[in-house]
């Protein structure tokens, strides 16, 4: 017979062979590791910029405005109709006109269609020579052309040809808009890829401070070191934490600097998570020394200054060409062919007329013309010059750039090397720490150093990577392709 306890015995291996496979269970399954997400990188958020960025939207919305003022100048060009009823119903002349007509801007050196249609009835008039009709009416059509003045060009046509350039106008203007939009987007990833960089030093070098205290806990126990060699890596941990506290606020805020470009499917601003982190700065390629003069070349032709300038003096240059044009005295030129219908009651309108004639008209003084001329040529110097400053000055930022770029190379590989030879004295310092030969200050100073040197290669790098952002903002590399191509 059994003891009675056996039971019981049996019942608690069972509950703690069934505890065990439930914790082995819940280690693998929080052990099992989740997908990594990939790095975020630069292009993702630059991508984020063209398609989803509002201002960037806004930007490409002046296309539309353009498009808008060509279509309210092209209203030049409307065919006009109109058509008019009067008359005298009741006195000793009765009378009444009915007249209806057309008249179309043609564009062709300043010339004008017109032609209607006319119809009168009533007692004959004393004034009503030429406006008497047959009983079917009359048909006219007619020709006026300018000479001289609103020949070869006019206000209406004048109004075309600025609005069309300034449909072009809206391309550089949206082009600066995109590189500067692109050139801060840049420079936000890359703060925030800095500041993260910066957080996980601040807190590696946290993590050795906290790693040390059960091994100076221990020996300050044992006797073997003093008491206060253990609260001054007590200190030194609450100071690190201080710092990680600082680095993680910085790299919080950067992070909320980029959610401006970075943005979710529903155009919201994102935050990038830490996740999402590289693991250090892209590599640095270098660079020959001195602008080459195809870079220069290709600079002044995409950057969008020099074309916005050059077409703005095109559009003064059109209201010159009006203003030269309407310094000359009117002298129109017109033909008007009339066909009455019918030949009653006038024998003498029953044929067909042809019209012809000048006229000439011209304002002695012409000062507004003069005035306007004398205004738009100094408009075109003013033009002229500021588009030679603005050659020289994107040639400046180019050179600034590169001088930027050049001086973060070689800071970069000075700090690389600073890194080395610190983490060097850092790793011979703790040795020396762990059998006894050294003290912990000396130590806190060698890591102190390490993390400064790491700091100061990750501002390098951060300051290479910003002036490369200003390269290719000043030489308009960063430009997408169909918007120099749309110029």
């Amino acid at each position: 017979m059994s003891h009675p306890l056996s039971k019981w015995s049996v019942i608690a291996l069972f509950g703690l062979a069934l505890m065990a496979c439930v914790n082995r269970s819940s280690a693998q399954a929080t052990n099992t590791p989740n997908p990594t997400p990939n790095p975020l990188s630069v292009g993702e958020v630059l991508n984020s910029v063209t398609n989803q960025y509002p201002p960037m939207l806004a930007a490409l919305i002046e296309r539309d405005v353009a498009a808008g003022r060509l279509r309210s100048a092209q209203g030049g060009f409307d065919f006009q109709l109109f058509s008019k009823l009067f008359g005298t119903p009741s006195g000793y002349y009765e009378s009444a006109t009915f007249d209806s007509g057309f008249e179309q801007f043609t564009g062709i050196w300043g010339s004008t269609v017109f032609g209607g249609y006319r119809l009168t009835r009533g007692d004959v008039l004393p004034d009503y020579d030429k406006d008497r009709t047959e009983r079917g009416g009359e048909g006219r059509i007619g020709l006026r052309l300018p000479l001289l003045r609103d020949g070869s060009i006019d206000r209406r046509r004048a109004a075309i040809y600025k609005a069309t350039l300034d449909q072009e106008l809206a391309n550089p203007a949206i082009q600066r808009q995109q590189l500067d939009f692109i050139r801060a987007a840049t420079v936000a990833y890359y703060n925030w890829l800095g500041t993260g960089i910066r957080l996980q030093l601040a807190e590696e070098i946290l993590r050795v401070a906290r790693e040390r205290t059960q091994a100076l806990t221990n020996q300050a126990a044992s006797g073997l070191i003093p008491r206060i060699v253990l609260t001054d890596n007590e200190r030194l941990i609450v100071a690190r934490s201080l710092g990680v506290v600082q680095a993680r606020r910085r790299f919080e805020s950067s992070a909320i600097a980029l959610s401006l470009f970075y943005r979710g499917s529903e155009d919201e601003p994102k935050l990038a998570p830490r996740e999402r982190l590289p693991s250090n700065f892209p590599s640095q390629p270098t660079l020959e020394p001195g602008i080459h003069p195809l870079e220069l070349e290709l600079a002044l032709q995409r950057r969008p200054e020099i074309r916005r300038l050059k077409l703005s003096i095109e559009k003064i240059q059109v209201d010159l060409k009006l203003a030269r044009n309407q310094r000359l005295p009117n002298f129109d030129a017109g033909v008007l062919v009339t066909d009455n219908f019918g030949n009653q009651p006038y024998k003498d309108r029953a044929q067909t007329e042809l019209e012809a004639g000048v006229e000439l008209k011209m304002p002695l003084q012409r000062r507004d013309a003069k005035g306007r001329i004398a205004e738009f040529e100094g408009q075109i110097l003013q033009l002229q010059n500021q588009e030679q400053f603005a050659r020289e000055r994107i040639r400046t930022e180019i050179q600034d750039a590169r001088s930027a770029i050049f001086a973060a190379l070689d800071q970069s590989q000075q700090a690389t090397l600073n890194v080395s030879l610190a983490r060097e004295l850092q790793s011979a310092e703790t040795e020396r720490f762990l059998k006894g030969a050294t003290d912990l200050l000396a130590l806190q100073i060698r890591e102190q150093a390490a993390f400064e040197a790491e700091l100061t290669a990750v501002d390098a790098s951060l300051e290479y990577f910003r002036a490369q952002a200003d390269l290719d903002a000043a030489t308009a590399a960063s430009a997408p392709t169909a918007m120099q191509k749309a110029r």
